[in-house]
């Protein structure tokens, strides 16, 4: 059966996902060109005429499997209620146990990155997106008194360090922590970088439940 023609931009997506696929499967270290061809039954060198070197169609992967989570998280971040309510959920659907980016892709990408200047560039632009967003919200309840919090982007730098090593954690060493303790640790961590108990966050949950 013929293959259907696709425009430039499908076409383009169609291969970072194939990309992302044999990067999860296969490390970035070992993922060729050939890999991502053979996924789609196309030749290389139609990969290589939109991505012209495998270091470019990695970076490339890595910022389009980043676009949905980060559209998810400006969406969570972004709704009529308190700021409260909203970090909460964007912390807990960030965090290893919730619905966010596969960690495993991600851990591959920080470390591919040290070696890689252009992934480097991507996974740093990316980085700085969470916690700027993350950090306009925490200022957001400063302004509105729902809490304390004297250094917003410190805040935020803080939560997605934590965050990110947990998932290094769960990921890299399956149950070292347990879901509910990680869960708790994060609650605890949230709630004093806003200087409440986690009590307050407990609460809130429960009125974001029963709303």
């Amino acid at each position: 059966m013929a293959r259907v023609r696709l425009s430039v931009a499908e076409r383009r997506e169609e291969l970072l996902r194939a990309a992302i696929e044999q990067i999860e499967a296969r490390g970035v270290a070992a993922v060729r060109i050939a890999d991502v061809a053979a996924a789609l039954g196309v030749s290389n060198a139609l990969v290589l005429y939109h991505f012209s070197t495998k270091e470019k169609l990695v970076a490339a992967a890595f910022a389009h499997a980043a676009e949905g989570d980060l559209a998810h998280l400006r969406k969570l971040l972004g709704k009529r209620t308190t700021a409260l309510r909203r970090l909460r959920s964007a912390v807990r659907w960030y965090a290893p146990t919730g619905q966010a980016k596969g960690w495993r892709l991600w851990i591959e990408g920080w470390s591919a990155a040290l070696r890689e200047p252009a992934l480097r560039e991507v996974t740093r632009d990316l980085d700085k997106q969470w916690k700027a967003a993350l950090a306009e919200v925490v200022a957001e309840g400063v302004a509105a008194g729902e809490f304390r919090c004297p250094d917003p982007a410190g805040a935020a730098l803080r939560l997605t360090a934590l965050l990110d090593g947990l998932a290094v954690q769960m990921t890299a060493y399956t149950g070292t922590v347990s879901r509910a303790r990680m869960q708790e640790w994060v609650d605890d961590a949230l709630a004093r970088e806003l200087g409440l108990e986690r009590a307050d966050l407990t609460a809130t949950a429960t009125a974001t439940t029963s709303g």
